[in-house]
């Protein structure tokens, strides 16, 4: 991982997309805050209501991350993040003009959220495709630290803005701060050169996907990492269906506070990201990689402990931890994806940890709010913790923790 350390400047088109990155990630963060608690406040929706939200927020993860790795390997992946931008902040801005009208319930809000997180798909599917055409490989580690500081840094504060903004001038705002940071993203995505599109024969999308998914199944290194993406993120919106309604109701934490709380995992990302360094120079990558799924496991533990110790303060603690392991994760296995796989299926592969990341959630979702239907939110605690064990069991005993430094593509064994 000596790689992430910055040796010379970044390039100005990568530091466009940082900014880019910026108001993307506040925009969604402030988005998602916003939409819970407009449901529970505004909407008098409950954790089965704001569980299916949740669902219709994560569904096109799962439906549309595959095409959109398909289309990022043959079109200019420039478009289509700033395509992505767009079509996030017009559902945002039908979601602010549908409050003035008195006229959103909780189906509208699932549906404008559904599309918006469309754009969504297709910026997180493009921008880990795009930054290895910008940024030389020695500084691939370094250019992805950056992005999920900036990515962090959203966490931190968007979810606490956007909580004391619908609960001090109400959802409306919060909405229109979001829309017009996804209008500032897209700007500045088109201030980038346009990216060179390699022409490729036509080719049956069924191969193309085949040829993504055998790389990814056969590599020693990837596998393990996508069934680890699948376990923790199912767990996490587990976890996060019932969330807003468990903290209002079940620990009496205002709009505030759950933002807050969420800014916190904010903070621990920031925490984390800033530590990489630190960390790299006296662990191996194996190590950071596998720092991850413990740090989900920790904060899922601490989350399940407020149902005998209802605490404001314990809750922020499970999610600063929840911030701090994750973000060593997603920085050094986006650098692993990047450095072993070539750039032709980076697309494909991309959209399948993608799909693994993101498209788990509205199972997750789905999850959460079953159980909270017939069992209770307490019983959704309990799964989600198992959910974080099994995933820190898959990768501890892979071959992922035995990694000691970054590989060359041709250096890595298939399985």
């Amino acid at each position: 991982m000596s790689n992430l350390a910055q040796t010379v400047p970044l390039p100005p088109a990568f530091r466009r997309i940082g900014w880019s990155n910026l108001f993307a990630q506040f925009s969604e963060q402030i988005a998602l805050a916003a939409s819970p608690l407009a449901a529970v406040l505004l909407l008098g929706a409950g954790p089965v209501e704001t569980g299916w939200l949740q669902v219709a927020q994560t569904l096109p993860f799962l439906l549309l991350s595959i095409p959109a790795g398909l289309a990022v390997d043959r079109a200019s992946r420039k478009t289509m993040m700033v395509g992505s931008e767009v079509l996030r902040g017009l559902s945002l801005i039908v979601i602010v003009l549908l409050l003035g009208f008195g006229m959103l319930n909780v189906p509208l809000l699932g549906v404008l959220g559904f599309a918006g997180a469309i754009g969504t798909v297709s910026y997180s599917v493009a921008a880990p495709a795009i930054i290895p055409s910008i940024v030389p490989r020695a500084q691939l580690g370094d250019a992805n630290r950056w992005l999920e500081l900036v990515r962090s840094a959203a966490f931190a504060a968007g979810p606490a803005l956007g909580g004391t903004l619908v609960g001090w001038t109400g959802a409306s705002t919060a909405y229109v701060l979001a829309a017009m940071l996804s209008i500032l993203a897209a700007l500045y995505l088109m201030s980038i050169p346009r990216d060179k599109v390699t022409p490729r024969p036509l080719s049956n999308p069924l191969q193309d996907l085949k040829e993504g998914a055998m790389f990814v199944a056969h590599h020693k290194f990837l596998l393990p990492i996508l069934f680890t993406a699948i376990f923790f993120n199912t767990a996490w919106i587990v976890l996060m269906a019932v969330y807003v309604a468990y903290a209002v109701q079940n620990l009496g934490m205002s709009a505030t506070q759950i933002g807050f709380a969420l800014g916190v995992d904010g903070v621990g990302m920031i925490a984390g990201a800033m530590i990489v360094p630190f960390l790299a120079r006296r662990f191996s990558i194996g190590t950071m990689i596998v720092l991850g799924p413990l740090g989900g496991f920790c904060g899922a533990c601490l989350m399940l402990l407020t149902l005998w110790l209802p605490s404001f303060w314990l809750v922020c603690a499970g999610f600063f931890i929840f911030g701090i392991g994750p973000i060593l994760w997603t920085i050094t296995t986006m650098t692993l994806r990047q450095a072993v796989t070539p750039n032709a299926i980076l697309g494909r592969v991309s959209a399948l940890i993608v799909t693994a990341t993101y498209g788990s959630r509205p199972i997750g979702a789905a999850i959460g709010a079953l159980v909270a239907t017939h069992f209770g939110v307490g019983t959704c605690l309990f799964v989600a913790t198992g959910g974080f064990l099994i995933q820190f069991l898959i990768i501890l005993f892979s071959p992922v923790p035995g990694l000691r430094a970054l590989p060359n593509e041709s250096a890595v064994a298939i399985a």
